[in-house]
């Protein structure tokens, strides 16, 4: 086994550990791992991630579903119109674009854009998740329920554009919109992640060049790392996962930039 494949498994254990930790990061590791590393084309590493992410989050989903750290309000709010949003982005929106297209004179490839897509909206989730203000109890949320639709419908339009889970955009949107607690976003977010990614990848199954080895064992190997991810999660609080969650995201959307950019 190269080198480079062997890192890749690693970082599948990795993706694993940051979900059961922090609820998010999957996607964000995982695009990146099977692109760079496993040299998978980047829209067919999409759905490669949809797949890996919604399989392992559904493990942590269900446990956050006995310990009963899920708001089904958000869940029901926020992961249907996402839901709906992703499959009809995967199945027609996403194979219209061109591998290759002009716009305002520049030449843009399909790849390229997704992947600087994904750094772009990494960075501004980061930025975000940093700079917020600690939650006020005291602040009504009941007119937020009724923003989730629309917020739901952008989400999963954007994350399924880069396959991704979505979980850096749906925490912060939990924890800073909706006031809840970020062991219970994390738990939320992972239900709703759960059900977006298997969609958006059941929309592309028909791709030819999927190499079922690789995804298994990845699968495999991030379902054991958010079992451990899962444990950890008792050792930290809510403002350190919370801080911790954003500069993690903050310095993979620079390693992104950097890498198409100059390499």
């Amino acid at each position: 086994m190269e080198p480079t494949s062997i890192l890749a498994y690693f970082c599948a254990l990795l993706i694993g550990i940051s979900l059961g930790l922090i609820g998010s990061g999957g996607s964000i590791l995982a695009l990146p791992v099977l692109v760079y590393l496993l040299k998978i084309e980047p829209f067919i590493a999409t759905s490669y991630s949809l797949f890996i992410v919604g399989s392992t989050t559904s493990i942590g989903a269900l446990k956050n579903i006995y310990y009963k750290t899920v708001n089904y309000k958000a869940v029901i709010g926020f992961g249907v119109p996402s839901i709906i949003s992703v499959f009809i982005t995967r199945k027609v929106l996403l194979p219209l674009i061109p591998t290759h297209f002009t716009l305002l004179g520049i030449d843009i490839q399909k790849n390229t854009l997704i992947m600087f897509t994904f750094a772009v909206v990494m960075l501004f989730a980061a930025l975000k998740m940093i700079r917020s203000q600690p939650r006020d109890p005291s602040k009504s949320t009941s007119n937020t329920y009724s923003k989730l639709l629309l917020q739901g419908v952008l989400i999963g339009i954007l994350t399924a554009s880069v396959g991704a889970g979505g979980g850096f955009l749906i925490i912060p949107i939990l924890v800073l919109s909706l006031k809840l607690p970020m062991k219970t976003a994390i738990g939320t977010s992972l239900c709703i992640i759960t059900i977006q990614s298997l969609v958006g990848f059941l929309a592309n199954l028909q791709i030819d060049d999927i190499r079922w080895n690789i995804l298994f064992n990845f699968t495999a190997l991030s379902i054991i790392g958010i079992l451990i991810g899962m444990y950890l999660t008792r050792f930290f609080k809510d403002s350190q996962l919370k801080t911790g969650f954003g500069y993690f995201v903050l310095i993979m959307s620079f390693f992104i930039f950097i890498n198409e950019m100059f390499f």
